[in-house]
């Protein structure tokens, strides 16, 4: 179960890389506007319109990329089993700063739970790449 749990959270990340590339996250101002949009809506001064006003929309276009290129890093670590508890680190840290941007709704503890999960339990080593570049590597942080 916990195995299938790694590959439907690498199937949510993937999709997320997918609609961003076809949508033109990395090349336009949408996430930007998306940005923007969230401001207006938030209480003004509080921590989420002052992360985004301050951090996030001035970095919108860096951020875009992040985000995207980070997405397919970690579905495709999730898929191989490929330094699995280091990718859902930073799947933790976009998640988190999903939530930090305002964007805060009842799916995201979820994927910090399983975050967290990926990194305490080594799935990597029941099934994909990181048994073997662990014991090749045995002093490497990656393949843990």
């Amino acid at each position: 179960m916990f195995l299938l749990g790694r590959y439907l959270f690498a199937a949510f990340f993937l999709y997320g890389f997918w609609h961003k590339l076809v949508k033109g996250w990395l090349w336009t101002d949408i996430m930007s506007v998306h940005f923007s949009e969230r401001l207006g809506e938030l209480l003004p001064g509080s921590f989420q319109a002052l992360y985004l006003e301050h951090f996030a929309i001035p970095l919108a276009m860096p951020i875009a990329w992040i985000v995207t290129v980070g997405e397919l890093i970690i579905g495709m670590s999730l898929v191989f089993g490929l330094a699995v508890r280091i990718n859902a680190a930073f799947a933790l840290f976009l998640v988190l700063n999903f939530a930090a941007g305002g964007y805060y709704n009842l799916s995201l503890p979820p994927f910090m739970i399983y975050s967290v999960l990926l990194m305490a339990f080594p799935s990597g080593h029941w099934l994909g790449m990181d048994k073997k570049l662990h014991e090749k590597y045995p002093d490497s942080l990656w393949f843990l």
